[in-house]
């Protein structure tokens, strides 16, 4: 949606639906209107430059004709009650029009607009205005503010064709100032017609026009069609009963003179609403329904340019033509009574409010049970599926069965389609669980040395495929099979798979020992010795050659090994070690994870 330019439009001949206008193209004679709504045909030309050639007005910009003005209408109005006043502005939705709205009672000081639109119509939108758009569009360009009014306020309202290619408009007052003034909002006080303002009104209506005068000798009735005026024969009473859309002339003979006066009335035609099917659909998250493709089955064959179709959430906003729906109805799910209004886009008044129809949105089901599980290895089974299932929805598992859950005690996958039926409308959603089997954790303790140290590292070696985490005694589990800084004495490490399908655990020995000694007299490194012993319950070290004789045997309170066996020294080469100490419940038990070796160099 873009302003427009003058230099883009080509000028076409005028088309009007209506021979009979009551249209002023000067603001200095601008048709005064009051509790009636003024019905125009199409307007030609715009006599004087009420602009007085300025290039702009507010919004407005200069037409093809050179001028603000190219096809204009003026009118005014004065305010009679406080509340809130918009106004609609009905055309053929291939036709481009404008409007501007002047806060005065003199046309050479207009000022500058208080509400203006001067968009094009790109988008082939029907009205134009203040307030809120009949058709239930929220976001319309082409409407403007709610005006907020008090009584006494005097307006110049300006209407213009832009491109000379028009078949006239209407002009319906709206707002909730019609709610607590319904026949007085504005001041008729500004009518000097004997007859009044325009008449807008519904065919099958009956208007009654009176010409009353103190003083009268007769009356004299004519109407015109579009032929000229015609008398009425017959009709010689001060009151004529139309039913029949023209405008209307009395003559009104006096003693002092004869009275004229004329006045414009229109009937629109009564829309008929068609049955409207209901409709059914499956929800989604944010979903959004189009009201608009009802819009041809309840206009059957009648012109979509002459009426306008709206929704509502209630028979009394239907009938009040009130908080039209947006034709992108945000649906929550359920069942919706959808209430249809088709008006009569020259006169509100005219409508049907007859139909109605069932929006059934059916909630589309959303699963809420993970798309994987693990089978712990050894067990029976394990359950995938809904544990809390909706009772209105159906369930068919690949396995054939149509339970909401299911037991299953192989890997794989399963897939379950559930279905949600209402109203002849299936919702179906599909969803797959992933199987696997977790195996039981295979361990044993790698313990990196390096010399005699206060702390060591120390690696958990996991021989089974999985997902699985550690810890080392009592401290938190982690991923990393690898423990570092961990200080002598006994300990407990524990592997388990991150299912909790499995634990294992397994208890092993930290102590410091050198790889190697020399006790060849330099007084470094003479003795062989473990360091930590302190840390164990009653510790035993025994020390054996490669053959598995027992050479030497020491505890926490030994010197340590000079290398001699029966104080014969030992040649050099590898000996075996191996660790005891007493658990907890008092059993010598072997440290395992510590039957290594030591070099022994002269």
């Amino acid at each position: 949606m873009i302003l427009k330019s003058a230099m883009t439009l080509i000028a076409v001949a005028i088309f009007s639906q209506m021979t009979y206008t009551q249209v002023i193209p000067d603001c200095g004679n601008a048709v005064p209107i009051c509790s009636n709504t003024p019905v125009n045909g199409g307007t030609n030309g715009y006599g004087i430059d009420d602009f007085s050639g300025v290039a702009v007005s507010g919004c407005l910009e200069q037409t093809t004709s050179g001028s603000i003005e190219s096809n204009s209408a003026w009118y005014r109005f004065r305010t009679n009650a406080s509340g809130q006043l918009g106004f609609n502005i009905g055309h053929d939705s291939s036709e481009d029009w404008d409007f501007a709205l002047y806060r005065t009672s003199d046309c050479n000081n207009l000022g500058d607009p208080i509400r203006c639109n001067f968009f094009d119509n790109s988008e082939s939108k029907s009205f134009i205005g203040v307030g809120e758009d009949p058709t239930g569009d929220p976001n319309s360009v082409h409407y403007e503010d709610w005006l907020q009014v008090m009584p006494g306020e005097d307006y110049m309202l300006f209407i213009n064709n832009f491109s000379n290619s028009n078949s006239g408009f209407s002009v319906q007052f709206t707002g909730d100032i019609w709610t607590t003034n319904p026949t007085d909002a504005l001041d008729c006080s500004i009518i000097n017609n004997l007859l009044g303002s325009p008449i807008a009104a519904c065919e099958g209506d009956t208007v009654t026009l009176d010409a009353t005068t103190v003083g009268a000798l007769s009356y004299t009735w004519n109407y015109d069609t579009g032929s000229g005026y015609t008398p009425i024969a017959g009709e010689t009473n001060p009151t004529l009963m139309v039913s029949t859309s023209a405008m209307y002339w009395v003559v009104v003979a006096t003693s002092s003179g004869s009275i004229i006066s004329d006045v414009q009335a229109f009937f629109s035609a009564i829309p008929v609403a068609q049955p409207v099917m209901d409709e059914g659909f499956c929800h989604t998250q944010d979903m959004v329904f189009d009201l608009q493709t009802k819009d041809l089955e309840v206009l059957g064959t009648q012109n979509p340019n002459e009426y306008i179709v709206s929704y509502h959430a209630s028979a009394g906003d239907a009938a009040s033509g009130a908080n039209p729906l947006s034709k992108q109805y945000a649906k929550a799910p359920g069942l919706e009574i959808i209430y249809v209004r088709l008006t009569s886009s020259t006169n509100p008044d005219c409508y049907d409010d007859s139909q109605h129809f069932i929006l059934n949105a059916v909630e589309t089901p959303e699963p809420t049970f993970p798309t994987e599980a693990t089978l712990c290895d050894g067990s029976p089974g394990i359950v995938i599926g809904e544990t809390l299932p909706n009772p209105s929805y159906s369930y068919l598992w690949s396995t054939g069965e149509t339970t909401p859950n299911i037991t299953v005690s192989q890997a794989g996958d399963y897939t379950v389609t559930i279905t949600h039926s209402q109203g002849g409308v299936d919702c179906i959603t599909d969803r797959t669980v992933s199987t696997a089997i977790s195996n039981t954790p295979i361990i044993s303790v790698a313990i990196d040395f390096e010399d005699i140290k206060p702390s060591n590292t120390v690696t958990i070696q996991n021989d089974a495929e999985g997902s699985f985490e550690y810890r080392l005694d009592d401290g938190p589990y982690q991923t990393s099979p690898i423990f570092d800084e961990v200080l002598p004495g006994a300990h407990t490490v524990t592997a388990r798979d991150i299912h909790g399908c499995s634990e294992v655990t397994e208890n092993f020995v930290l102590v410091g020992f050198s790889p190697s000694f020399s006790p060849n007299g330099d007084v470094l490194n003479e003795t062989w010795q473990i360091e930590g012993l302190s840390m164990l319950d009653s510790p035993v070290v025994t020390i054996y050659d490669r053959y598995g004789k027992l050479l030497w045997e020491m505890t926490e309170f030994s010197p340590g090994w000079d290398g001699s066996f029966q104080g014969m020294p030992l040649p050099s080469t590898d000996y075996w070690f191996k660790l005891s100490y007493l658990d907890t419940d008092g059993n010598r038990i072997y440290a395992k994870h510590l039957q290594s070796h030591f070099s022994l160099r002269r």
